[in-house]
């Protein structure tokens, strides 16, 4: 008589790199002839990758928990919790929500397999752990992220990160460029490398950094482009500018979080350089690459953080006028540093100080995308909304995070989803752009 397949079903939370981590655990159980499905309440067990990172992801997990509880009741499914919030609040959580049936932190990542088969009853432990050669991608077609490394050394004063994934590992050059081959393969048209500090690459490893790795990459032949998210100010070096600036198989985005620009406040997040260095940094890239789009992000109300900080704030942003600006008031984090400082700033400061940046910011993205305007650009199709009669695309001007915006596109011709066409700007928005097909 066949044996039923076990049903699993996974609920990925946060970042692109827990993404990743996601797609290892459904490629380990893959392999372990488990059937995968997108219906919870199917399921014989549900694994909730969680985010613990700032105070709306720790909500969100928690009330994720909470709602695929009802599986259990319901159907009897096993739920376990896995992620950053696992990782970071182990003994609360097995407190709280005891009606989890398995906990799995990080440090646990090595024998996932195990512990999963052996909560389903299954005692032929195989040492089964995560592996990046083993994921089943659940990106589009004609995208993939590849994580090169681990955890972080920054420990900028709000961040919990380095106390969840620890201190910064690169991973070694020739697994990277196994499993880009393998992506490019697949025919993955855009490879974003993705890292908590992708900069630092290498820093632990003999002969190597981040610029080098890309020209290794590159040398694989395929119809690809990289793109690089989270580029830490202070390390992005002129051989890195060089090799975007040389390289056409490298986007020129630059995603470079400065979190602030009033050095007072930057010298009390722990973060490196100020205000000139900052400016010194992005007159240097736009000067050696004129067509480049630069994203950031910026932190409101930090503790400390003044009128006239704000001032400084604002003053950076007008004058550097970011294609992409993204802004989060600060939130209290247990065990960092910033979680003991005085004064804290007034939660209604915060969110007037929020909202105030992101006015300001609307109105730089139009003009930004000024810019755009009947020229044409390679964009691949994404997604198609049939009631309103529009496609929606992506240009290397927008990381793939459904954070920066989008081309939209009409056509009377019927397009193929991830498919790549040539398309000529003739409308913009605030962050949207508005295409025509170049026949």
């Amino acid at each position: 008589m066949k044996t039923k397949k076990m049903k699993l079903g996974l609920v990925s939370l946060g970042c692109e790199k827990n993404l990743v981590d996601s797609e290892m655990i459904l490629g380990l159980f893959d392999k372990m002839d488990v059937e995968i499905i997108t219906d919870l309440s199917e399921a014989d067990v549900i694994i909730i990758n969680t985010c613990g990172f700032i105070e709306s992801a720790k909500n969100e997990a928690i009330s994720t928990i909470l709602d695929c509880l009802k599986y259990k009741q319901e159907n009897g499914a096993k739920v376990v919790a896995t992620g950053c919030l696992v990782q970071r609040y182990l003994d609360e959580l097995k407190e709280a929500i005891p009606e989890v049936d398995l906990y799995i932190p990080i440090r646990d990542y090595y024998h996932f397999g195990d512990l999963i088969m052996g909560l389903m009853g299954d005692t032929n432990y195989q040492n089964k752990c995560l592996s990046f050669e083993n994921r089943i991608i659940s990106t589009p077609k004609h995208l993939a992220y590849l994580k090169i490394s681990e955890g972080c050394n920054n420990c900028c004063a709000y961040c919990a990160i380095p106390l969840i994934r620890g201190t910064f590992v690169s991973r070694k050059e020739e697994d990277i460029i196994s499993e880009f081959k393998y992506l490019v393969s697949t025919n993955r048209k855009e490879i974003c490398l993705i890292s908590q500090d992708l900069t630092k690459y290498g820093i632990d490893l003999k002969n190597t950094n981040l610029a080098q790795l890309i020209n290794k990459l590159t040398e694989v032949e395929g119809d690809y482009v990289i793109r690089l998210l989270y580029l830490y100010p202070d390390e992005i070096t002129d051989e890195l500018i060089s090799t975007i600036k040389n390289n056409d198989k490298v986007l020129p985005y630059f995603d470079i979080p400065i979190q602030h620009a009033s050095s007072k406040v930057l010298k009390w997040m722990g973060r490196r350089g100020d205000e000139e260095f900052l400016n010194s940094l992005l007159d240097k890239i736009k000067e050696e690459i004129p067509e480049a789009v630069i994203r950031t992000t910026v932190m409101l109300g930090f503790p400390h953080e003044s009128e006239k900080d704000f001032e400084i704030l604002k003053r950076f942003i007008k004058r550097n006028k970011f294609d992409h600006l993204g802004a989060f008031a600060y939130s209290k984090e247990e065990n960092t540093k910033a979680y003991y400082m005085r004064p804290q700033v007034p939660k209604q400061v915060k969110e007037d100080r929020l909202n105030e940046i992101m006015e300001m910011q609307k109105w730089i993205s139009l003009d930004q995308n000024k810019r755009y305007l009947n020229n044409t650009y390679d964009c691949i199709i994404e997604s198609y909304d049939e009631e309103a009669g529009l496609y929606y695309a992506r240009g290397y001007m927008y990381a793939p995070d459904d954070i920066d915006g989008e081309i939209i596109i009409k056509s009377d011709e019927k397009l193929e989803i991830s498919k790549k066409y040539l398309c000529r700007i003739v409308d913009i928005d605030f962050y949207d752009i508005f295409g025509e097909i170049v026949k």
